[in-house]
């Protein structure tokens, strides 16, 4: 019985002498495992008297409770260092600079429609948007596009249900004419929005394209408005030394119409094609409920891709849709 006080001693004093984590488990083990010196005076109580017996529990017991603590406590320091040793091993500098993380852009054709809406709103229009899937009523009928004109075919138009005529869009036109069924003049706006004709792709088409299309309608509009608005525009975006010049055309929905083109050095005639425009017929406004011996209004479509085109050389409209990061980060 005299063994165990020393024991004790000696098992308190290797705890708190533990340099780590590691050792401190080494001393529990040679201390309480199942071979030490504690397991063996455990295991002769059996040969001892019953006075004895509870003399040598109440040592054990002891036994166990001081070195207990003493584990514990040493336990708790030196999980404490070695926490306080890993952080400041992982510890950051948070005075050094951060990576450079490549900044993102808008598309270029998100680009030059902003830019292009930009003239536009400058100039007093108001932005206004539609569905991409349409009405024939809207995307035709209210267009003065007859039932047999060749546009209403399954070879120029994407239909979402022929029996129902329902289409995909093929011009943002069927907003300007919600626009006029739904306010009353003086109107203007700008439509911008995603297209949809039965194309194939090639260089310069493509079945899914981006237009602006523009509406004026108040009283005393007259194709001055029109071709003033438009050499405005062509200015703003491709530079303040611009003309343009107006070429008889056809649309439906425009009477008089005209192409508008643009000078352009690198075309051989000096000029390039950049838009189609007109005076809107007056049945388009009858069909929409608009007084055409009151008011009268001019219209424009212009393609958003052609002008990222010309403005940025761009040669292949396939680019614009691939996603090469080679040719965004170019813009």
């Amino acid at each position: 019985m005299t063994e165990l006080p020393e024991l004790q001693a000696a098992a308190v004093a290797a705890a708190g002498a533990a340099a780590d984590l590691e050792e401190l488990d080494e001393v529990r083990v040679r201390f309480t495992g199942k071979r030490s010196p504690l397991a063996e005076l455990q295991q002769g109580m059996r040969d001892l008297s019953p006075d004895e017996r509870k003399a040598r529990g109440q040592q054990l017991n002891a036994f166990k409770a001081a070195f207990a603590a003493a584990y514990d406590a040493r336990h708790a320091e030196l999980a404490s260092a070695a926490l306080r040793a890993r952080l400041e091993t992982e510890r950051l500098d948070l005075t050094l600079p951060p990576r450079r993380v490549p900044v993102g852009r808008p598309h270029l054709l998100t680009q030059v429609e902003q830019e292009m809406l930009d003239v536009f709103v400058g100039l007093g229009f108001a932005v206004a948007e539609g569905p991409e899937v349409e009405s024939g009523t809207y995307n035709f009928d209210l267009l003065n596009i007859e039932p047999d004109h060749p546009a209403r075919q399954e070879m120029d138009t994407i239909y979402v249900s022929r029996e129902d005529d329902v289409v995909l869009r093929t011009h943002t036109s069927p907003v300007q004419a919600r626009v006029m069924t739904t306010q009353e003049p003086p109107i203007a706006v700008v439509c911008p929005g995603r297209v949809f004709r039965a194309d194939s792709v090639d260089a310069t088409h493509s079945p899914v394209f981006t237009q602006i299309e523009g509406l004026v309608v108040a009283e005393g509009i007259t194709m001055a408005h029109l071709r003033g608005t438009l050499l405005t525009f062509a200015r703003r975006l491709f530079g303040e030394d611009r003309q343009i010049r107006m070429r008889p055309s056809f649309f439906p929905f425009t009477e008089p119409s005209a192409e508008i083109d643009v000078t352009y050095e690198k075309h051989p005639s000096g000029w390039l094609e950049i838009l189609g425009s007109g005076m809107v017929d007056p049945n388009v406004l009858t069909a929409c409920g608009i007084d055409p011996l009151r008011y009268s209004g001019f219209a424009f479509g212009i393609g958003v891709e052609r002008v990222a085109m010309l403005r940025h050389g761009v040669t292949d409209i396939r680019d614009l849709f691939d996603s090469d990061v080679r040719f965004l980060t170019t813009f």
